[in-house]
């Protein structure tokens, strides 16, 4: 679970590094635009990531899965 986590913060992160240089948002552009329903979706899906995330930062000594 921590490695797919992982996986997708940094597939968000990538995300927003391209928008924050090109102004291209590369979930929109895969998914039909930032409205729509599967993108919106995959922008949950990498928050939860992200918010699952902040765990690590509190168990250093965990193995993870």
């Amino acid at each position: 679970m921590s490695r797919t986590a992982l996986v997708l913060v940094i597939i968000g992160a990538i995300n927003w590094l391209l928008v924050g240089l090109f102004h291209f948002d590369l979930v929109a552009s895969l998914f039909g635009g930032q409205a729509a329903i599967v993108s919106r979706i995959v922008y949950v899906v990498i928050g939860l990531a992200g918010l699952y995330s902040i765990s690590t930062l509190f168990n250093v000594n965990r193995v993870t899965d």
